[in-house]
């Protein structure tokens, strides 16, 4: 039995220093580029354009820029998948003014009839307008943390309840420790990449905090039946090697079979260049990733170092 384990706990390290490497690194990026809220949480307007043919991006957004005294503007460039004229692509620009006051209908005005003036053959058209009070995005914000600090909680009360032969209250905590593992590597995604935090970064964050803890409770699930079946003489490292040497095929292919379907769809958003989806498609695949990782790699090892501290400290009194 032991020849067929593989020794996932002597590479605890290795593992435990890839996962630093990267959260050091998504600190860095942190400071060097900071992080942006999306509209939905920090307030502000949204315009969507929509367009035909190819446009000069720079001189398009430096017309915009010249109609609004706002100078936190930013502006996304996006290929639409259905466009009106057979003749050429079709194309939205988003436009996002931060601020707490809405964008004056006058400014709207000035901004379409100097994009149509300046560019009369691409059909410049008003898509869209959104604006959003800035206390109404921050009480959003705040509901959608609450949402996930709840989602945590009750987590970690499961895993403390289904897993008291095995230390459920240790189980429950460092399944946490997995759960918020897999959340910072999430928003160093949004950090690197340089997108603003919005509501598809809840929604990957919850996506993703199930995903997690279902591959968690595969691994104390047949670490309780072999330490059941192997006896309590049984070394705790090697119920824990046999258990992950068990698990692992069956996690990564379950993992593979959801990140394969993610991955053509984030596929088609880079084809067709729809950045709303891509923003939640690339995160999604990273937080699939670490959650298969950090269940194996994270959890579960933090859970056997804590027990056999435990044994040592009852073996010494």
């Amino acid at each position: 039995m032991k020849d067929k384990m593989l020794d996932f706990y002597g590479k605890r390290k290795i593992f435990f220093g890839i996962s630093i490497g990267i959260i050091v690194i998504g600190i860095i990026c942190n400071i060097i580029f900071g992080v942006s809220l999306d509209i939905q949480f920090s307030g502000g307007s949204m315009i969507s354009y929509s367009y035909n043919g190819s446009v000069d991006e720079n001189e398009m957004k430096s017309i915009i820029q010249e109609k609004t005294p706002d100078d936190k503007v930013t502006f996304t460039v996006a290929k639409s998948i259905a466009s009106n004229n057979a003749d050429g692509d079709g194309y939205t620009l988003t436009v996002q003014f931060s601020g707490t006051d809405t964008v004056d209908t006058q400014v709207q005005s000035d901004i379409l009839q100097s994009l149509q003036e300046k560019f009369p053959d691409n059909n410049f058209e008003t898509s869209e307008f959104t604006s959003v009070d800035a206390t109404m995005g921050l009480k959003f914000f705040v509901k959608c943390i609450v949402a996930v600090a709840i989602a945590c909680a009750l987590m970690v009360v499961y895993v403390t309840i289904r897993f008291k032969r095995i230390g459920g209250v240790s189980a429950g905590m460092f399944g946490l420790v997995a759960l918020f593992h897999d959340m910072v590597m999430v928003y160093v995604v949004f950090v690197i990449f340089r997108m603003p935090i919005d509501s598809n970064f809840i929604a990957v964050i919850l996506m993703i905090l199930g995903y997690s803890l279902n591959d968690t409770i595969v691994m104390y699930d047949r670490i309780r039946e072999n330490k059941a079946k192997m006896g309590p003489k049984a070394s705790i490292i090697d119920v824990y090697n046999l258990s992950m040497t068990q698990c692992i095929k069956r996690t990564v292919m379950t993992s593979i079979t959801t990140l394969a379907a993610i991955t053509s769809v984030y596929v088609v958003c880079i084809v067709y260049n729809i950045t709303s989806i891509q923003s939640f498609a690339l995160p999604m695949i990273i937080g699939l990733i670490s959650g298969c990782y950090s269940s194996i790699c994270i959890a579960t090892p933090l859970w056997v170092i804590w027990q056999l501290r435990k044994k040592n400290k009852e073996a010494a009194k």
